[in-house]
């Protein structure tokens, strides 16, 4: 008996010290980012000056919105194309090349970032020179984060569509549905909330990636977290605590939004099948 209360409280202790190691960063950053001193690290009193002056800093201002612009394009082609990869890949066993595309869709998840940024960059000059197009900016780097937003997106939404009953599908098809229509009706909504996920993720990933980005921006096309790694390697300024603040409530609102909204779909999912079960 002891021993088995000695092993969880070992456990927990071990979890909190976990979660103490993953967030305890960022909770200094949001505090900090309310420190009225120019020093990051030496505690001045409370401020708000740090958000204040964000209104007037353009280039953090710019590089924000580029960044979401990117997010939100990344997330939305990841979803879409990793859908279609996801169902090509589960619900066709057998096809022409299904190892080479498997192994082409699962690489950006083990390829080093450095690696594939390089080579997208030696690959859109030489492009470039050739057509005159595209220019370095948000098109190339959009390029490269849909290139690793698709990988991530397959494999959440691959695994949704493995936990699927065919019987159900199979069930439209014997009442007279098209695979169109089993597809749109049947099949999308039960991943909806592997979509959701695989959006939010994407979303992420892109927005703070840094390697992908600096290989494949530009002139006039400097997303937010170069900016602030370049500010960072001069000094650290309060206000990229300020901007990093923002995000991280931010994104963290969102992400409990989506839970939120996913757990009760899937609870109203739960009470509809039970219904008909009963019925």
């Amino acid at each position: 008996m002891r021993a088995s209360r000695f092993n969880a409280g070992f456990a927990r202790a071990w979890l909190a010290a976990g979660f103490v190691f993953l967030y305890l960063p960022i909770v200094a950053l949001i505090v900090f980012s309310f420190n009225d001193s120019p020093v990051p690290n030496v505690w001045r009193g409370f401020t708000l000056r740090w958000y204040a002056q964000l209104a007037g800093d353009e280039e953090i201002i710019r590089g924000l919105w580029l960044s979401l612009q990117i997010a939100f394009l990344t997330a939305s082609g990841a979803v879409v194309l990793g859908t279609l990869a996801a169902f090509a890949l589960v619900k066709y066993r057998r096809f022409g090349g299904r190892t080479l595309f498997t192994a082409m869709v699962n690489a950006p998840l083990v390829m080093p970032e450095v690696v594939v940024g390089l080579s997208l960059l030696l690959m859109l000059v030489s492009v470039q020179r050739a057509l005159g197009y595209p220019e370095r900016g948000l098109m190339t780097i959009w390029f490269g984060h849909l290139l690793l937003g698709v990988a991530y997106a397959t494999v959440v939404i691959q695994s949704r569509l493995k936990d699927l009953n065919p019987q159900l599908e199979e069930a439209a098809m014997d009442l007279g549905a098209r695979p169109a229509q089993v597809f749109w009706l049947v099949t999308l909504p039960m991943i909806a909330q592997s979509l959701i996920s695989a959006w939010l993720l994407t979303f992420t990933i892109s927005l703070d990636d840094v390697v992908i980005s600096a290989f494949l921006s530009g002139p006039g096309a400097t997303t937010m977290p170069l900016v602030i790694f370049s500010r960072a390697r001069l000094g650290l300024n309060p206000s990229v605590n300020a901007v990093a603040t923002i995000i991280v409530v931010v994104v963290a609102t969102g992400v409990v939004l989506a839970s939120w909204l996913i757990a009760r779909a899937e609870r109203r999912r739960e009470l509809e099948m039970a219904a008909a079960t009963r019925g």
